[in-house]
């Protein structure tokens, strides 16, 4: 260790020291309804302040794709990243960990202190709802990847808190569901990803999940909270609750649940003060959840007398956000299919067709906790114009609109919130959406609000029967031209607090209107009772509207006829808000409304059809052989048009990897059961999710594996060495890989390696991911790949004597491009520990 170096450590070694004694001041200064008042939210998004220690008010804010800040509404915009999948997808760490610089800077500007990310469940059956919001099936990607993007956000002084700790790999009753699952497949695969972020990355935070494993919910499990996560993995961090989900307040506290969100209704406050008082919680116990509050305060610097963990001369340089999304987006995507090299497309080709309701209207981003309102927005369409410019004639036909829901009214509106008796206060709206979380317009109270009256005119674009909708969760009134057109109550289903604003229904009227004809509409809606998110802060409901339109077949015939007048047909396909969503599990894999059929239709009329697939998870794709190319994009961000165009035209070669196994069918996936039986989900699959369970299939291939993608140029794998490392607890052997770029461009290649047993234990997955690098060359040039295996990759979990244990023995080194193509092998002789 150098001087420097050795100056750096003395320098973090005083500053944890000064830390340290100040929450101990600090801790001795409170009495106990103090120390209980750290324990929970003030509101919906802060923990409270207190003058008299020095302590100031903690913001937290979700953020796994953009930080929202304690506002949601367009007048507070975030910078919207790519989906996690998508990051993921890079394979890329460097690139990951600037995201989460992105991240922490996007929270510094919203006056945020801890952003409620990333998610790193797994991607356990395609059916899961959420997965765009995770990172992958494998927990060795899942761990780099979070990893990776916690310690980039921890880089901006920002703390963060992975999630949902753990086992919360399904939407479906998520609230109540007990997961049963061994305690083998537990350590191996799903606590994995937590426990290598805890050592690695040190989060200064982690959140609980709602569901129960195993008996005990996820905010009262005091093995997996207590003695695995903090005393096994030396865990310093808050555990937070996710949102309502501490519900007993003895259980709560003695699981190891250190702050239950949101507030003031809480199971802490007068609640644990009286626990304490007869005897049900020691206060010490308290007293160890107020200082991990307390060193949370100190590492973000809302504490007197405490140094930051990043002071303010050491944050990272500013971040260009827009450039940054553009490039992960870029970087992210997957090019599944490229026969006869229809991409790039070159500079500009003659003419293009770009077909598909996404094209016009992406999705960027999931829905619920992940969801911001972004600063800006470039369509596929958008940034395809403007890259083209004159040189190529660009006609867009929608051909296929997949929703279910009517969009928001795109005409202006105006919100009038009011009391029980008179205005409060009034804003417009871009359109019929409403979405206010954490505050109001005008700073209005939300326990002052009685109604918000939305009110706007529509102007008949065309004559015939047009559509008014209503969706959210309450109490509406719709009036359009004069008419009382629905008055009533609309319900959420099942027990998720949040299916308010996850998944409301919808109530559809029909208005028959003349060309030109103007027609005032209003919509009230009556605030609930508080109780759930209600007492927390929210207004979510949407008017929706649809002018007449074509019918669906017109549609298609009008795509078919614009593909088969170009050069070149790109067709951009994709899900929609109520098939990947938080809250709910997807029914099937198959694209939703007709947009297979287009594709079809198109592919038959074009050769060169490109298919642009806009989803953060599996999607069946039954054309895929039929089609010039299958780019995948994900959810993009905000930057989306921008990086399509860079990518077809080729300024940019498609660098992701498939970070999950796609299906060539329905009945294919391995693990398709996501709906608990009588309140249980049994992980009875055990090890066997993903490309572990596709190698043990006889005869059955997916679509494609995990790991695949192509990109530019070619790649021609030459050697591969392995060497045990000696002497090191964690790393087992160091890989190298020597590749050559035997194509005619620069490119960019995820070098892969797999960990293969000799097959003779049934009980371990035929091998597993054990490394990975990116690696880049110019064309004929050789590239080398040096990875790192971990000793985990050769470890199993012994149940019985509840430690890992090293399988001995001959190992196979494999290298290559994904799960399912490994050219080089070599054997690696691990000894006995």
């Amino acid at each position: 260790m150098n001087r420097k170096e050795n100056n750096l450590r003395e320098t973090a070694v005083t500053a944890d020291a000064r830390r340290a004694a100040a929450v101990e001041t600090a801790l001795a200064r409170l009495d106990l309804p103090a120390k209980v008042a750290l324990l929970a939210g003030a509101d919906m998004w802060s923990l409270p302040a207190d003058e008299e220690i020095g302590l100031g008010r903690l913001v937290m804010s979700d953020g796994p794709a953009g930080v929202r800040g304690e506002q949601w509404t367009p007048d507070a915009p975030s910078v919207a990243l790519p989906s996690p999948t998508a990051l993921a997808a890079t394979w890329d760490l460097d690139l990951v960990r600037r995201a989460g610089r992105l991240l922490a800077q996007e929270a510094r500007r919203k006056g945020a202190h801890v952003v409620l990310a990333p998610t790193v469940n797994l991607h356990r059956s395609p059916l899961g709802g959420r997965h765009f919001e995770c990172y992958s099936e494998d927990p060795l990607l899942t761990g780099e990847i979070g990893a990776a993007l916690v310690s980039g956000v921890q880089d901006g002084g920002v703390g963060t808190t992975p999630k949902h700790f753990v086992a919360n790999d399904s939407e479906t009753d998520r609230y109540t569901v007990d997961v049963r699952v061994d305690e083998r497949t537990l350590r191996e695969l799903y606590l994995a990803p937590f426990e290598a972020i805890v050592k690695k990355a040190h989060p200064w935070g982690l959140m609980a999940a709602y569901n129960a494993v195993n008996g005990p919910t996820m905010s009262e499990h005091t093995e997996l909270n207590t003695t695995v996560l903090r005393e096994e993995w030396g865990f310093d961090g808050i555990l937070v609750s996710d949102w309502t989900g501490a519900r007993d307040t003895v259980r709560a506290a003695l699981g190891g649940l250190d702050i239950a969100m949101p507030g003031p209704a809480t199971v802490y406050g007068e609640h644990l003060v009286r626990a304490v008082h007869e005897g049900l919680v020691p206060e010490t116990v308290v007293d160890d959840m107020a200082r991990r509050v307390l060193r949370l305060a100190a590492r973000v610097g809302l504490l007197a007398g405490a140094p930051a963990a990043v002071p303010a001369a050491d944050l990272p340089a500013l971040i260009d956000g827009e450039a940054l999304v553009r490039e992960l987006a870029a970087r992210s995507f997957v090019l599944l299919r490229n026969e006869g090299g229809v991409l790039p497309l070159g500079p500009a080709p003659a003419s293009l067709a770009l077909l598909g309701a996404a094209a016009a209207e992406p999705r960027i981003g999931g829905g619920g906790s992940a969801q911001v309102f972004p600063t800006a927005l470039v369509t596929p369409l958008d940034g395809l114009r403007t890259a083209l410019g004159d040189r190529t004639r660009l006609v867009h036909a929608v051909g296929a609109d997949p929703r279910t829901f009517l969009p928001p009214a795109a005409f202006p509106c105006r919100a009038e919130l009011r009391g029980a008796e008179d205005s409060l206060g009034a804003t417009a709206l871009a359109d019929g959406g409403v979405r206010w979380l954490g505050a109001l317009p005008g700073g209005v109270p939300f326990e002052d609000l009685g109604e918000v009256r939305l009110t706007g005119t529509l102007t008949a674009g065309a004559a015939g029967r047009h559509q008014l909708a209503v969706r959210g969760v309450g109490r509406f009134r719709l009036e359009a031209d004069g008419q009382v057109l629905f008055d009533g109550l609309l319900h959420a289903e099942g027990e998720d607090p949040a299916a308010a604003f996850l998944n409301p229904p919808e109530r559809r009227v029909e208005l028959d209107l003349a060309e030109g004809r103007q027609v005032a509409v209003t919509l009230t809606y009556t605030m609930p009772e508080a109780g759930d998110f209600a007492g927390f802060g929210l207004v979510s409901f949407t008017l929706g509207y649809a002018e007449p339109a074509a019918s669906a077949e017109e549609l298609i015939e009008q795509a078919v006829a614009a593909a088969r007048d170009a050069e070149v047909a790109v067709v951009v396909v994709g899900t929609t808000e109520e098939v990947e969503s938080e809250g709910v599990d997807r029914a099937g894999l198959r694209l939703p409304g007709r947009q297979d059929e287009l594709v079809a239709r198109v592919a038959a009329a074009n050769p060169r059809t490109v298919v642009v697939v806009n989803a953060g998870a599996p999607v069946l794709m039954p054309w895929r052989e039929d089609v010039a190319a299958v780019l995948l994009g994900w959810f993009p961000g905000q930057q989306a048009g921008e990086a399509l165009a860079d990518v077809l035209l080729g300024t940019v070669e498609p660098a992701g990897r498939l970070p999950t196994t796609w299906p060539a069918e329905e009945a294919d996936s391995p693990v398709r059961e996501v709906t608990p039986t009588d309140g249980r989900l049994d992980y009875s699959e055990g090890l066997f999710i993903g490309y572990r369970a596709w190698q043990r299939r006889a005869g059955a291939t997916p679509a494609y594996w995990f790991g695949a993608g192509e990109g530019y140029t070619a790649w021609s794998y030459e050697s591969l060495e392995a060497r045990l490392l000696d002497g090191t607890a964690d790393a087992l052997a160091e890989v190298t890989v020597r590749l050559r770029n035997t194509g005619e461009r620069p490119g960019r290649e995820v070098v892969q390696v797999y960990l293969a047993t000799d097959g003779s234990d049934r009980s371990r997955p035929d091998r597993q991911l054990a490394g990975f690098a990116v690696v880049e060359a110019a064309p004929g040039a050789v590239a080398t790949a040096r990875i790192t295996v971990p000793r985990r990759a050769v470890e199993s979990w012994d149940t019985a004597a509840r430690a890992w244990r090293v399988n001995p023995g001959v190992h196979t080194v494999e290298a290559g491009r994904n799960a399912g193509d490994r050219p080089l092998a070599i054997a690696l002789v691990v000894p006995q520990d």
